[in-house]
């Protein structure tokens, strides 16, 4: 297998720059990519040593390494881009032509995508965040009315992480209800869930996987049996049909994409964007 350095930097956390530049590479297979990430560069000096350890790696590994770069300001961008790599910029390839299309020029300032200036917003995805904490695995249940959708499905098929991340990065107030034995072997919805039978949104994965997933972190026991994931899995998916719970396979998705799955098709609304 195929390996290369890759540099994500960035005058500020680096965030934009990893994302924008690991999903370009997840499109080339067959190349293993070690990742080294150089965040706050936002001085001259910092460049310069930047493009230092840029050439330090063409050197050692006889390969120039791949640059992903969110510099805002072109003094800083014209030291790095001197450096021995495949220089790649965001701002440079796109700035120039939004400054065309818009003519107006852009302002050139660091930190807007991943800053406070927007308060408000930020108060909303930490309002947000504190209500998922607050509402995880059914507790909280009297404050449902203040939630958007509220996860239902059995233990482990990705009910907090993506309450979590729905909230992080979407400002949406999402709570998770477990399904227990208690509640399939009713064959009804839990008492609580019930005034809110319109938030409500499974989730549910192949019987392989949450196996997997239980082992992990208990080995051998009866919450991890193949019999009782099944058993649960089955009659979860059964309470879903019955009750008109709209649901989602979580087994092949990440959370990126279940949260992005639930909210294209309940309709909710992001009220703050990455």
């Amino acid at each position: 297998m195929n390996h290369r350095t890759v540099f994500f930097v960035s005058d500020q956390t680096g965030v934009t720059a990893e994302t924008m530049g690991h999903s370009l590479l997840t499109q080339f297979d067959g190349v293993q990519f070690r990742p080294v990430t150089l965040p706050f560069v936002s001085t001259l000096d910092k460049a310069a040593e930047a493009a230092r350890r840029i050439n330090l790696s063409a050197q050692t590994e006889d390969m120039r390494p791949i640059v992903f770069s969110t510099l805002v300001q072109d003094d800083l961008r014209a030291v790095v881009k001197q450096a021995d790599g495949l220089f790649l910029d965001f701002f440079d390839a796109f700035l120039g032509p939004l400054e065309s299309e818009l003519a107006v020029r852009s302002s050139h300032t660091s930190g807007r995508a991943h800053s406070m200036s927007d308060l408000k917003a930020y108060t909303t995805r930490i309002n947000a965040t504190n209500f998922a904490l607050a509402s995880d695995d059914g507790a909280g249940a009297r404050d449902y009315e203040h939630a958007d959708v509220i996860l239902i499905g059995v233990s482990r098929s990705g009910k907090t992480p993506t309450c979590l991340y729905l909230a992080l990065q979407y400002g949406v107030f999402a709570a998770n209800f477990p399904l227990t034995d208690d509640e399939l072997e009713s064959g009804a919805l839990p008492a609580q869930l019930r005034p809110h039978q319109r938030k409500l949104f499974g989730l549910t994965i192949k019987p392989e996987r949450l196996q997997q997933i239980r082992n992990e972190r208990r080995p051998d026991s009866r919450y991890a049996s193949a019999q009782q994931v099944q058993y649960e899995l089955r009659t979860a998916l059964a309470l879903f049909d019955r009750s008109g719970v709209p649901y989602l396979d979580t087994t092949e998705c990440s959370i990126e994409e279940i949260s992005s799955r639930i909210l294209d098709r309940t309709g909710i609304e992001r009220r703050v964007r990455p």
